[in-house]
């Protein structure tokens, strides 16, 4: 049996072409929410979206510091694995939800799988570094989503047999859910938009956000090239960044902001923008499969394909930077090649699990 460990909206949406190849493929498989981000209350419209079956197990251990709340996720996915001792546990990308999972499994002998293994920004001051690298080092299958991730793999000492280059599951939702997104929702007709008539944003990690500074200058940017380009910004903003705006007493003129939309109405705002710009790197992901261009704000990346594709810049928070690259990009054609597979990774990933004797 797969046991698949989520616990963010991302990782239900990156391990739902895992989720339905288990289904395709007669597998015997369950899903535990770890509830790392949200309850699983909230989340579940996720799962109804997406046609996903609901998970078997749910932790649902909420927010706290990174100690806290990592703790309280490997004591409670390892009651879970003690009482339903799976095949192999996946996991997938690098939140805490990620590491503790992984660590669980491993201190029980159990196989761990990690999906999206080998990203890199080489920068330990962020939190989703640690929990990436410490799940590499402890998993028995690395699921690399490119070359450059097997790379990195291997330049840290993980033994070759272990790596399977399988491309990005990235890859595979976007193509599943766009569809799905087409049929259920209407998200431009509802805010009164038109393709390619606005610039779509996110920004939600806490260099950017919990910094005054910083957050201010990603405001006074996105007024700048909103009026150099005479197009309205539409920022879906995460309560995190709602926060952090009313207690830094910050404006938000010039911007159309709007309250956070499920991801089936992102995903069409997306595919439907003139340019994104976020800090985010699952929609520096994305943004690169629908070809639409992409601007980074932040200074660093562990997707450096985008950049090498020419579907992404990196332009910091600085809003001379933000504006010219933002110029850069808007007439850049969208004729790049999509770095991160063909839309079979999460077929690839069950194929290892199948031929490793772990299912």
């Amino acid at each position: 049996m797969i046991l698949i460990v989520l616990g963010t909206r991302p990782e239900i949406i990156k391990m739902s072409p895992v989720i339905r190849a288990c289904s395709d493929n007669g597998l015997e498989y369950s899903v535990l929410h770890t509830g790392q981000h949200y309850s699983y209350a909230m989340d579940k419209i996720f799962f109804e979206q997406l046609d996903l079956a609901f998970p078997t197990f749910n932790l649902d251990v909420g927010s706290g510091t990174h100690g806290a709340q990592t703790a309280a996720i490997l004591a409670g996915v390892e009651k879970i694995l003690l009482k339903h001792p799976p095949g192999i546990v996946l996991v997938q990308g690098d939140t805490n939800t990620v590491c503790a999972g992984a660590l669980a499994a491993a201190k029980l002998h159990i196989p761990v799988g990690h999906v999206e293994a080998g990203l890199r920004s080489f920068d330990r001051s962020m939190p989703e570094e640690i929990n990436r690298i410490v799940a590499d080092h402890i998993s028995d299958q690395l699921f690399a989503p490119t070359e450059i991730s097997r790379q990195n793999l291997l330049h840290e000492g993980i033994a070759a047999e272990k790596i399977t280059v399988t491309g990005n599951t990235v890859v595979d939702a976007v193509r599943q859910n766009i569809r799905i997104g087409h049929q259920k929702v209407h998200p431009l007709e509802n805010l009164g938009l038109t393709p390619g008539g606005y610039f779509l944003v996110t920004a939600h990690r806490a260099e950017n956000v919990d910094d005054a500074v910083r957050l201010g200058e990603i405001l006074k940017g996105l007024r700048t090239v909103s009026d150099h380009f005479g197009l309205p910004v539409v920022f879906p903003m995460h309560p995190r960044t709602q926060k952090m705006v009313h207690e830094f007493s910050l404006s938000t003129d010039g911007i159309r902001v709007i309250d956070p939309v499920g991801y089936l109405e992102f995903l069409v705002l997306e595919s439907k923008a003139a340019l994104i710009l976020t800090d985010s790197g699952g929609v520096q992901e994305e943004s690169c499969v629908l070809s639409v261009p992409c601007v980074t704000l932040r200074e660093n990346t562990e997707r450096p394909e985008t950049i090498d594709t020419g579907s992404n810049i990196l332009a910091g928070t600085d809003p001379e930077k933000m504006l010219a690259a933002a110029k850069q990009m808007i007439d850049r054609p969208r004729s790049w090649n999509n770095p991160f597979g063909s839309g079979d990774a999460a077929r690839r990933i069950i194929d290892v699990c199948k031929k490793t004797g772990t299912l």
